[in-house]
């Protein structure tokens, strides 16, 4: 069984439930009847009610048991617009600008999320990161003690040493291009949170740099320390160290060598990159020259879930993603 299947094994037994915010795109549709028939949990497509119920016919999928909202008949709209402006009035939003953000559903599912009437929102198959991820810090918002908004990669590498299927933690990879000390210490912290719910592995965080150690002096490593030193200092229980090469954090002869004092060295199983450049060329590299299974990004650092996905997924990416997402609820 691999990574996913058995995030979607946690997830069954929680019966939780995800908004498809892009609820007249074919593929969520298709995704909606996937997620029941799988189990995995329950369904609440945004948009137009008969435009969905079209293409659900056209497409010979079965909505019965799928919720439908159109976000401007529903009963939330005119409380969601309030609790938006009172969010946003420290930005000078007004009402007009409220209801008209409201009315976009990426916004209107991630307000769904903050008040509890789903456990995440997933969307991205037509609309850009930005966009996601804009609707969900406004309306959702950083989990406490987070500073940045971030994602991981799950890279399952089909054999490493003599383990089968071989689990990492990849952050951050495709959000945040030069995170600075403070940044990085919170995509550390994410990533370890998202290892621990989603794979159910005791974190090992590396956090990585051309150096090992003081092996090397340069103003990019002094950022990688002070992240660690932000680490050490507010999170003192989680298994962390650095500066470390990659070779000294994975293979243990060469972290026995390199970094002989540390706990981790050679054990790393949540690897934390210095940069976006490392980060989305160190998960392409192992996903094409490894032959790993790249599972993600995983939008991760917020309150409440909410996904984004490539606009170019599959409608089984959307189910696989809604998983992940509905079992990153806390």
């Amino acid at each position: 069984m691999n990574a996913i299947e058995k995030i979607k094994e946690k997830a069954r037994p929680l019966k939780r439930h995800v908004v498809l915010p892009e609820g007249t795109e074919p593929r969520a549709i298709q995704a909606a009847q996937k997620i029941l028939a799988e189990g995995i949990g329950s369904v609440t497509l945004l948009g137009d009610r008969k435009a969905i119920e079209t293409l659900a016919a056209d497409h010979a999928v079965d909505l019965q048991q799928v919720d439908i909202i159109d976000p401007g008949e529903s009963d939330d709209f005119e409380m969601f617009v309030s609790d938006l402006m009172e969010l946003r009035k420290h930005k000078g939003l007004d009402e007009h600008g409220a209801r008209k953000f409201m009315s976009d559903p990426l916004y209107f599912g991630a307000m769904m999320v903050r008040h509890d009437r789903c456990d995440a929102s997933v969307g991205g198959s037509v609309n850009t990161t930005g966009a996601v991820l804009r609707a969900a810090l406004h309306c959702i918002g950083l989990a406490e003690g987070i500073k940045t908004i971030s994602s991981s990669f799950i890279m399952t590498v089909p054999r490493f040493g003599e383990v089968e299927n071989k689990v990492f933690m990849f952050g951050d990879c495709a959000v945040v291009p030069n995170p600075t000390p403070e940044q990085l210490a919170s995509i550390a912290v994410s990533t370890a949170e998202t290892m621990e719910r989603l794979i159910g592995e005791d974190p090992k965080v590396a956090m990585l740099s051309f150096s090992t150690k003081g092996s090397a002096r340069h103003e990019d490593v002094d950022k990688v320390l002070a992240a660690l030193d932000i680490l050490k200092k507010d999170h003192p229980d989680l298994k962390v160290d650095g500066e470390m090469q990659l070779d000294a954090a994975i293979i243990p002869k060469v972290g026995a060598k390199k970094a002989p004092d540390s706990e981790i060295a050679g054990q790393a199983n949540v690897l934390i990159f210095p940069d976006l450049d490392a980060g989305n060329i160190g998960y392409k590299l192992v996903e094409r020259m490894a032959g790993a299974t790249a599972t993600g990004p995983i939008i991760q650092g917020l309150a409440k879930p909410a996904n984004d996905l490539s606009r170019g997924c599959s409608a089984q990416d959307i189910v696989d993603v809604s998983a992940i997402a509905m079992l990153l609820r806390g």
